[in-house]
């Protein structure tokens, strides 16, 4: 009942909520990021959500566009601006996705959604993740975030579609506040976020 009724209900309210409450450093960071990124303070792409189902999640674009001689993009690591920086350890960057979840795409807890590029490199347990609606945090977030490997993430993202439940939910709730106060697992060891997924092999 939970899994299928309430916590949609539940993750509508939060958002709606969370919205609301959270407007004045919407605003503020959307104005800081409008400068630092010539216009663009948001990002938009298409991920795989609820049974595959693409969808364009929305967040503050913390990276600029710059690119070198030869036309392509710098690395993450230069891309990232100063206040692009202090948006994504503090993690204000997944405010925007709260619009994703009163849209439905979303929820607040779930696997989060990867990029559509990596569908084809799932094994079938792997791919057990798309069960649920991926969420802004997560049994994998809490549990490490980008500082685990991929495999570890998988196993912790099919963990959570198998025990869905409001306990487990709120656990996560209460402990993703935690992390984000402390900064812990938000990017891997020598990299801004995490390594690309290339596959099983």
């Amino acid at each position: 009942m939970y899994r299928h009724f309430f916590k949609r209900l539940f993750d509508f309210f939060i958002a709606l909520i969370g919205l609301i409450v959270l407007s004045p450093i919407f605003i503020v960071v959307t104005i800081g990021l409008y400068f630092a990124n010539d216009g663009k303070p948001f990002f938009f792409q298409a991920r795989p959500g609820l049974n595959e189902r693409i969808f364009k999640i929305i967040k503050f674009k913390t990276m600029n566009d710059k690119k070198d001689t030869n036309g392509n993009l710098l690395s993450d690591a230069e891309r990232l601006t100063p206040i692009g920086s202090f948006v994504r350890k503090t993690s204000l960057d997944e405010i925007p996705q709260l619009i994703n979840v009163l849209k439905g795409d979303m929820a607040i807890i779930g696997p989060r959604p990867l990029l559509i590029q990596y569908l084809p490199l799932y094994d079938d347990k792997q791919r057990r993740r798309h069960e649920v609606r991926p969420g802004i945090t997560g049994w994998a977030q809490v549990n490490g975030r980008n500082a685990i490997s991929w495999t570890k993430k998988f196993e912790l993202d099919v963990w959570y579609v198998d025990h869905v439940s409001f306990l487990t939910d709120l656990n996560v709730f209460f402990t993703t506040f935690k992390k984000v106060f402390k900064r812990e697992g938000i990017s891997a060891d020598g990299h801004v976020t995490i390594e690309p997924f290339n596959g099983n092999n």
